[in-house]
Formats: C-alpha cells, structure tokens, sequence
C-alpha cells in the first residue's frame, strides 16, 4: 500500500520570490509569496513529474486556521494545504481578497 504522505526534510530556494526557505519536513509552500512547485503526487514523495509552479489562488478559513489552495500553472492541477503560523499573513489577505 502506497503512503499517503512522506515527511521530507529539505530547504529551497523559492523560485517565484527568491527566498531561501528552511524546510522542516512539513514546509510546502514559500512563507513569504505562498507560492510553491508541483513536485508531489501524494505530499512527500517527490514523485510528480510536472514540476509547474503553483500559485496560490484563494484561501479559506477553516478550523480556527487558514487552508490555500494553490493551482499548477502547468498542468492546471490544484491542492488544498493548511497556512502556518510563519506564513505572511498580509498574502494571506491578499489572496482572500482575489475571489471577491
């Protein structure tokens, strides 16, 4: 049975805003733009071969936090991921924002 998630401890360099991000095996997404890649069939496992950007598209409150989704500019896939608490919030806002 194949997992349905991996955690994967890696650091990037955001290739949208440029930032050098610090993984922590839970990181998916640039704290600062909010964008992240398509690199995941299931989340870890680096088995996508699109590799497109996903940009973030909307958010919604949910639970006492905040989920974003985020579409693949490539492929047009789209995944929902829970905001952290380092993540810009004032994108977070942003983003909400865009579907109004």
């Amino acid at each position: 049975m194949e997992k349905k998630f991996q955690r994967n401890e890696e650091n990037f360099i955001c290739e949208k805003c440029g930032m050098n991000i610090l993984g922590d095996g839970y990181t998916n997404h640039c704290p600062y733009c909010l964008w992240s890649k398509h690199v995941d069939k299931n989340p870890g496992d680096r088995l996508e071969t699109c590799k497109g950007m996903m940009r973030p598209i909307s958010v919604e409150k949910k639970k006492g936090g905040w989920i974003l989704a985020q579409k693949c500019e490539r492929c047009g896939f789209k995944r929902k991921n829970k905001t952290r608490e380092e993540d810009n919030f004032e994108k977070i806002i942003e983003i909400s924002k865009l579907g109004r």
